[in-house]
């Protein structure tokens, strides 16, 4: 990896009680993801993958294990600096684009920078910019049912890059969009990951991710199966199209 790590999970474990039944869902998962790069999480529904991509994100604790995060330990943070990292640190991108239907697409964008205490004429001015670098700077005052599903995303990922975070957390970003625009997706993220140095850390079902990665995290069964670099995993062009 060339940058220093950014996120370190330690033994994560993470058990669930559904009914009577106790879940295992992570079985002691360790990983290290470097500053700056696009690292794909993949496995099958029920590996595990969710959990741990959740785990990343502070949005659950382990039941075991740490998970650190520029060395802090998520699970030690009460719930006001859990907040502050997940507005300051952390950007979130979700399958189902999470939107604020009433809300414009400038609007969605500046939302987290009114959060973080941006005033609202310099949160205008960045949200214009950022919606402008995703390619909708004719879409500013769209609400989401005015857009298609890959401009909604493309807002997503504007509102994601709202504070600047060291981290972008992609959770299966293609899953609700056609072949051709996922692909669009994927090339942005990709593009705004080599521009700002951002660490993006996507779980997915989506075999197309595998090009765009840096590395792979494969899971099974709530464990790490294999870790692969992109660059020593042979994939003819063509051969992946149209997968999922």
């Amino acid at each position: 990896m060339a940058g220093p790590t950014i996120v370190q999970t330690i033994g994560v474990t993470r058990i669930y009680q559904l009914g009577g039944e106790t879940v295992e869902a992570l079985k002691g998962v360790d990983l290290e993801i470097a500053a700056g790069e696009y690292l794909s999480i993949m496995g099958p529904s029920g590996s595990g993958k969710s959990t741990l991509f959740n785990m990343i994100g502070g949005l659950d604790k382990p039941s075991g294990g740490q998970v650190l995060i520029e060395n802090v330990d998520v699970a030690q943070l009460d719930a006001y600096e859990l907040a502050w990292l997940r507005c300051r640190k952390i950007g979130y991108i979700f399958q189902t684009f999470n939107l604020i239907p009433v809300m414009s697409a400038l609007e969605n964008v500046k939302l987290p920078m009114v959060f973080a205490g941006l005033n609202s004429d310099e949160a205008h001015d960045k949200s214009a910019g950022l919606l402008k670098r995703v390619g909708l700077g004719e879409r500013l005052f769209h609400k989401p049912n005015e857009l298609s599903g890959g401009q909604q995303q493309r807002v997503a990922i504007a509102r994601a890059m709202a504070n600047d975070p060291t981290i972008i957390l992609a959770d299966e970003p293609t899953g609700n969009l056609d072949l051709s625009t996922g692909k669009d997706i994927i090339n942005l993220l990709k593009a705004l990951q080599k521009e700002r140095g951002v660490t993006i850390i996507s779980a997915t079902h989506d075999m197309k991710m595998l090009d765009a990665s840096d590395r792979i995290v494969w899971i099974r069964d709530g464990k790490t199966e294999r870790i692969e670099e992109r660059s020593k995993i042979n994939i003819a062009v063509g051969t992946i199209e149209g997968k999922q």
